[in-house]
């Protein structure tokens, strides 16, 4: 075959095999995930704007362009918009303007503190902007008092003025503490399985203080404009997607494209592999429909956009956000827009400084008021300063109602919803032809496991023509190992171990293959080592016994280890930055799990051939059973204490938004599955599916605790 993801199997001697070595402190990821990453990275380059190419196509698609990325935050459907409850806990005067210290709810119980800046006097409705925070802690003897009061200084300007300006904490350093950091710091990846980024949370707090803002009698609604520096700059890029309301938008230091996130950042720099080590979980969307971030800009157009960043950001590289703004001409080209477009790079890092801060006011002058504006060289900043304890909204000694602010992951994005078993096979063959839909394009897609592009390997047995396979027998066992690579990626070679008599091409009875994890491999590596040293003596591993018994009655047992297990495995401090990396990409270092064991079924299965049996204990359980569903060629099915949730188990973006996984056992049938070690109760719904779709015995058959393999 020719697709894009034709595999290929290297049959090579098991010696020459080489092992995984140390990584060094400036390679962050293994050199191979590195080279698929930069891979990756340069196919959803080649196509910034989705292959749009016009503006007819552009303003047709743009509405459901922004639907998808509501999606990727987690907001579509939008939350419902209730009542802000908005609160004024008080106010501060200054010879030419007020603050007001507000509190409202974005969703009931979800917390918003923030600081309202207008005039003393406002005699008719005035433009307004919303100042979104980026991460900068004030914390005075155990006291916050919100990002908001880093950054007054901003929203000071725009009130002396003549401006309203609404100034928010974010979620993970406002008076009313949540977490940014899930899968940053907290090893949380079932967010990504959820579905969840606070990204989303933080849009839809400043999507709802737009709500407030417009119900102001002091705010003219058609002059509202966003801006914030970091990741304020990062949420101004979102907002100004996604919220029409708004008419100028000034994102600072918030976006570089993918190829900067993930492998090249400045060199100069603390970041030179890649800046998303730099980044918490608030800067991201899930990236499931496969966008570079010139996709996430142009979707501001044709608001008035002043694209702002420093020429040395160790974490927003320059060229980065130079690649995104000639795409940004492209789009604002489209609308006969360009005026409405400008970029400004300052001297200095991830700084916030006047020669960033006074294009920005005079932009918004520009655009927000017209003929009134003061030119750029007239912007002066006298100081201001309010004290923090004066902007702090909430009082101490008055704790707000239970909230969600730090629970708010839980439940900011609904899971599949609750579905009745199929009363029948017509219901059931509708259910899932959806269910399949849904899997490949949101949490099985992309290089590393789209089941789209079929996969042509070479089999282990018979060999052929021209064809050899390295074998090795010692005291009446042989083992065979192949080597399998996507083609495009020669790199990800990942190693099958088959055990079978000496000399024969075909087992007799079937073909076991079992999936690795890392404790399995603690017993399975040295029998494999054992093999490849010429001088080792494998017959006294505990298991060699059981092996050559089996292949003594025509049962070959085969065994993968998905990447990072085993000769693969990379160092536990570098888990985070791979993990974040794939998710980046609209994948997970599963899903290329999942591919990996895919190849060895492939590998290992023919329609005339013999039977193939694929098991896994917890995590790999779950591998064998997505790889067994999108390859097929399965007989029989082991899962040894299986996750009982997605949550519980290995990370696919949105899965828990599709199923859980009773629903994904039911997609098995009518393979046999064995469960193993699981309460049989966790797996009625498939067992309620298979009485109605008929069918020998109980299914699936359930057993008390046992081994990985079959």
């Amino acid at each position: 075959m020719t697709n894009r993801l034709r595999t290929t199997i290297l049959l090579a001697a098991i010696l020459a095999a080489g092992s995984t070595r140390a990584l060094s402190a400036d390679e962050p990821i293994p050199p191979p995930i590195k080279a698929y990453l930069v891979a990756e990275a340069g196919r959803l380059a080649q196509r910034p704007l989705l292959g749009v190419t016009s503006a007819e196509e552009w303003k047709a698609r743009r509405p459901e362009f922004q639907r998808e990325l509501r999606e990727m935050l987690g907001l579509d459907p939008l939350p419902a918009r209730t009542d802000v409850k908005a609160e004024i806990r008080g106010v501060v005067e200054r010879p030419d303007f007020v603050v007001e210290r507000i509190v409202f709810q974005s969703s009931p119980t979800l917390y918003v503190t923030g600081n309202l800046y207008r005039p003393k006097v406002v005699e008719k409705p005035l433009p307004a902007v919303l100042y979104v925070c980026g991460h900068a802690k004030v914390e005075q003897d155990g006291v916050i008092y919100g990002n908001k009061a880093h950054y007054q200084h901003h929203a000071a300007w725009f009130a002396a003025n003549g401006y309203v300006c609404l100034v928010l904490d974010t979620l993970q350093l406002g008076e009313v503490p949540g977490l940014h950091h899930g899968t940053y710091r907290e090893g949380m990846w079932w967010w990504s399985s959820r579905g969840y980024t606070p990204a989303g949370v933080e849009v839809w707090n400043g999507i709802r203080a737009i709500d407030y803002l417009v119900s102001r009698p002091e705010v003219d609604p058609d002059r509202l404009g966003v801006t914030g520096r970091s990741g304020g700059g990062a949420m101004s890029w979102y907002l100004g997607a996604v919220d029409d309301r708004l008419k100028v938008v000034v994102p600072v230091a918030g976006i570089t494209d993918l190829h900067d996130h993930l492998v090249a950042g400045n060199p100069k720099v603390a970041h030179p592999n890649g800046v998303i080590d730099g980044h918490c979980d608030c800067m991201y969307f899930l990236n499931t429909y496969q966008w570079d971030y010139p996709m996430l800009a142009a979707l501001v157009a044709p608001k008035g956009l002043l694209v702002e960043n420093t020429d040395v950001d160790p974490i927003f590289p320059e060229a980065g956000v130079r690649r995104i703004f000639a795409q940004l001409e492209t789009a604002y080209g489209w609308y006969g827009a360009r005026e409405a477009l400008d970029l400004v790079v300052g001297k200095g890092g991830h700084e916030d400084t006047a020669e960033i801060r006074h294009p920005a006011f005079a932009w918004f002058e520009k655009h927000l008021k017209g003929d009134a504006a003061q030119p750029l060289a007239a912007i002066r900043e006298p100081d201001r300063a309010v004290p923090n304890a004066e902007l702090k909204v909430l009082d101490p000694g008055k704790p707000l109602p239970a909230n969600e602010n730090d629970t708010v992951q839980e439940s900011f994005v609904r899971r599949a919803a609750w579905r009745r078993v199929p009363a029948d096979a017509g219901e059931w063959d509708l259910l899932k032809g959806a269910w399949r839909r849904e899997l490949a394009l949101k949490s099985f897609a992309g290089a590393a496991s789209d089941d789209s592009r079929p996969l042509a390997v070479h089999a282990p047995y018979p060999p052929r023509r021209n064809q050899t396979a390295t074998e090795i027998a010692k005291h009446g066992l042989a083992v065979t190992a192949y080597d399998l690579a996507p083609q495009d990626f020669p790199d990800l070679t990942n190693r099958l171990w088959v055990f079978h008599d000496p000399g024969r091409e075909k087992p007799a009875v079937g073909i076991e293959l079992t999936v690795l994890g890392p404790e399995e491999w603690e017993v399975y590596g040295p029998l494999f080592d054992a093999f490849e040293d010429e001088a080792a003596d494998p017959s006294t591993h505990a298991e060699f016994a059981a092996l050559k018994a089996a292949a003594e009655a025509g049962v070959w047992r085969a065994f993968v280890a998905p990447r990072g297990v085993g000769r693969t495995a990379w160092p536990k401090a570098k888990e985070t930055t791979i993990r974040r990396r794939f998710a980046l990409l609209g994948q997970t270092i599963d899903s290329l799990r999942v591919l990996e064991v895919r190849h060895a079924i492939r590998g290992l299965s023919r329609p005339d051939g013999p039977p193939v049996t694929v098991a896994g204990r917890g995590d790999s359980a779950a591998l064998a059973l997505w790889a067994t569903y999108f390859e097929g060629g399965v007989a029989k099915v082991v899962l040894v204490d299986p996750p009982a949730t997605v949550r519980d188990g290995p990370a696919f973006l949105n899965l828990d938004r599709v199923l859980d996984m009773p629903q994904a056992v039911a997609l098995l049938h009518p393979i046999d599955v064995r469960i193993v070690g699981s309460r049989p109760e966790l797996w009625e719904w498939p067992r309620k599916l298979a009485e109605r779709l008929g069918g020998p015995g109980p299914w699936p058959t359930c057993s008390p605790a046992g081994r990985a393999s079959p």
